[in-house]
């Protein structure tokens, strides 16, 4: 009896499905991740094995360098309310779209005085400009002022306390650290993070 040949027929996979779980992944991990922001002057900071995220919301980040402190608050809210708040105490007024490209800036160090001039800059020009840092001393207490809101504007806007950390670097003088932590100490403000960089080059990290 003959035998019976069955035809052969190629095998084919669809990769419909597969592609599309491929893109919603691709397109979740773009929006929901966040841009690494770029110190306003070059930090080398301490390494340490601690490994804590720096939070996203709700967080102070005093950035010390070249002798100089910057101020980088996150959250747009809150940014447009501690600048209304700081506006207010030195008798300067920002209109709404002043405040909103303010609300995009992560991190500064200029005086009040020139916060208006420098807000009207393009984001490339903001990276070139020489920014003399927040006067810390007493008599202006601005770098005092812009602390002390951040934290009342937190309370008020999501009733939580604001997280502080200071961002230094490895090589920066002890003085300007301990002005710092004293403008701190005068608000009372005896618990607040250090900023390092886990191991070689892990990426940043809050040390308690």
């Amino acid at each position: 009896m003959a035998r019976i040949k069955v035809p052969r027929k190629s095998t084919a996979i669809d990769m419909t499905a597969m592609c599309d779980v491929a893109f919603l992944l691709l397109t979740f991990f773009i929006m929901t991740a966040k841009v690494r922001t770029e110190d306003p002057v070059p930090i080398d900071a301490p390494k340490s094995s601690i490994q804590q995220p720096v939070p996203e919301a709700d967080f102070l980040t005093i950035t010390v360098g070249a002798d100089k402190a910057f101020f980088g608050l996150e959250g747009t809210d809150l940014r447009k309310q501690t600048l209304t708040q700081v506006g207010e105490l030195y008798k300067e007024s920002f209109t709404p779209d002043e405040q909103t490209r303010f609300s995009t800036i992560t991190s500064f160090g200029v005086p009040v005085l020139q916060l208006r001039q420098f807000i009207a800059l393009s984001a490339d020009q903001q990276k070139k400009y020489s920014q003399p840092g927040i006067p810390r001393d007493s008599v202006s207490a601005e770098l005092f002022n812009w602390i002390k809101q951040a934290r009342i504007a937190t309370k008020a806007l999501h009733n939580k306390e604001l997280r502080i950390a200071i961002k230094g670097d490895s090589k920066e003088a002890y003085p300007v650290i301990k002005d710092v932590i004293a403008i701190l100490q005068k608000q009372k403000v005896n618990k607040f993070s250090l900023i390092t960089n886990v191991g070689s080059d892990a990426g940043a990290a809050v040390a308690k």
